[in-house]
């Protein structure tokens, strides 16, 4: 099965590119739990740490097709590089907020100016569609390959995150999550070999990604996705610290992690009859009818076996959905094309771990697994009502 993989490493500095986004996405999936951990520590309470979660989404959500639209126009390096640095900058005024007990609207502050930062995720994208223009086969691969990464950075980050919140200091999660992301991001900018080059302006298409057909359809099938990643975050740190065992959070979502990992390995190797379109509806029913048995599990150890068999649904829904948006917009726009989807998911993740807050408050912590339940059902009926809209556009993008 990895000898489907081995091909990717052979072009000329795809390894060096590969091993800086890894580690810029494992800082990445340490940010949402350790800044849940650090403020539910400091302030005692799960729904001001999801507020300020979810502040820094909203915000990472609005950037990131602009800065997307950026790289697209001026290169990743040239693009990207200025915001990681004011992104570690203003980080550091967050720990040393936290870590001084200032008042909480400054953790709001700096948490939120902290997260206009650049993706990883669709500017490594961008580069593996580049590398592989028209060989559809690998192209497939490399996009699987890449959830691969992205669900072995949630499996590691939380654990990391919790890890050294729980052992060392409340701040010493998000404190390793900003090092770790910085310096990531700075060793895949600094891989120029293999970056896209730039479209020349004259020949760049006008208007917004989001306006070509389906791209809202993703975005809003993101979206429900996203609530399930940041209720899941919240509800599992609530119902491992009911129970008394709060550091069991990275168990439950480390084994969700795991088991999307798994299932993006496999489905990287196998070629499907099925159009793109109805890949995307199968498994958004996979992913809901697998997370609802989390609403009756009597144990933690129960929960963390549901979320085993729930993430293996994830991954295939998000290689599905990114490998479609890549192919419904011009190449010229593919950066920011992709960076619509993970805004629709980074949305969805602020009002995943804003609503399970409330709900983990007002219902009880395995009571708002309803929450992720919901979106799930959502899904369903977002891709389900637009399938035929989603299909034709499929049909009509250039192969």
């Amino acid at each position: 099965m990895l000898a489907a993989y081995r091909p990717l490493f052979a072009v000329p500095g795809a390894a060096r590119f590969v091993a800086g986004a890894t580690l810029s996405r494992i800082g990445g999936a340490m940010f949402g739990v350790a800044i849940i951990v650090m403020v539910s520590a400091r302030e005692s309470s799960y729904a001001l740490a999801g507020a300020v979660s979810a502040v820094g989404v909203v915000v990472l959500a609005a950037s990131s097709p602009v800065i997307g639209g950026l790289v697209d126009r001026w290169g990743q390096r040239r693009a990207s590089l200025p915001f990681v640095l004011f992104s570690a900058l203003a980080g550091t005024v967050t720990i040393l907020c936290s870590l001084l007990g200032a008042p909480v609207w400054t953790v709001f502050a700096s948490y939120a100016a902290s997260s206009c930062l650049p993706e990883m995720g669709p500017m490594s994208r961008a580069r593996w569609a580049h590398i592989y223009s028209g060989d559809a086969g690998r192209l497939h691969t490399a996009m699987s390959f890449e959830q691969v990464v992205e669900e072995f950075a949630f499996v590691l980050g939380p654990v990391l995150a919790v890890a050294a919140a729980t052992t060392l200091f409340p701040e010493a999660g998000l404190v390793l999550a900003y090092a770790v992301f910085t310096g990531g991001s700075l060793l895949f900018l600094a891989q120029r070999d293999t970056e896209p080059p730039i479209v020349p302006h004259a020949d760049r298409p006008g208007g917004f990604a989001i306006h070509h057909p389906g791209v809202v359809v993703l975005a809003l099938a993101g979206v429900m996705v996203g609530i399930i990643f940041g209720a899941n975050e919240v509800v599992a740190v609530a119902i491992s610290d009911e129970a008394g065992h709060k550091g069991f959070s990275a168990v439950i979502l480390g084994a969700f992690a795991f088991a999307s990992g798994v299932a993006g390995l496999i489905f990287g190797t196998r070629q499907f009859p099925w159009t793109l379109s109805r890949r995307m509806l199968v498994g958004a029913v996979a992913m809901c009818l697998l997370e609802a048995p989390a609403l009756i599990a009597p144990n933690l150890w129960t929960i963390a076996l549901v979320m085993l068999v729930a993430g293996s649904a994830t991954a295939p829904v998000l290689i599905t959905a990114l490998t479609l948006l890549q192919r419904l917009v011009p190449r010229a726009q593919i950066t920011e094309g992709m960076a619509v989807g993970v805004t629709g998911i980074l949305v969805g993740i602020s009002l995943g771990t804003s609503i399970a807050g409330w709900a983990v408050e007002r219902l009880g912590a395995q009571e708002a697994y309803a929450v992720p339940v919901a979106a799930g059902v959502l899904a369903v009926a977002i891709v389900g009502v637009n399938f035929a809209r989603l299909s034709r556009a499929e049909a009509a993008a250039p192969a």
